[in-house]
């Protein structure tokens, strides 16, 4: 998807504010200058980060801290789901002792 594109799909959203965001790199679209390519991962950033912006209102110094923290969330989901395939292929007493051993776990707050 193109610069344009995002601009006529993501209401409210103007040219200046999208270069901001890809110049504060709280989008990473592939290409440079006119030949930016936005992913579907993009479009529901610059998605997000317009809602934060024009509907929470929320300033410019606190969306850094948002997205960082998302993709911190993100980034545990995968190695989340990624421990669970593990432990899928794992045959049926060693997934059992898994699961006694997680419950046996105490977690610290």
């Amino acid at each position: 998807m193109k610069f344009n594109d995002i601009i006529d799909m993501v209401e409210a959203l103007g040219a200046d504010d999208l270069t901001v965001w890809v110049e504060r790199g709280w989008v990473r679209p592939d290409g440079e200058g006119d030949d930016l390519v936005f992913t579907q991962i993009d479009v529901a950033r610059v998605r997000l980060i317009a809602e934060c912006r024009y509907e929470l209102e929320i300033d410019d110094e606190a969306i850094p801290v948002i997205l960082s923290l998302l993709d911190q969330v993100y980034g545990l989901r995968r190695e989340l789901a990624s421990l669970v395939t593990a432990i899928d292929g794992q045959p049926d007493a060693i997934r059992a002792e898994i699961m006694r051993a997680a419950a046996a776990v105490e977690i610290k707050e």
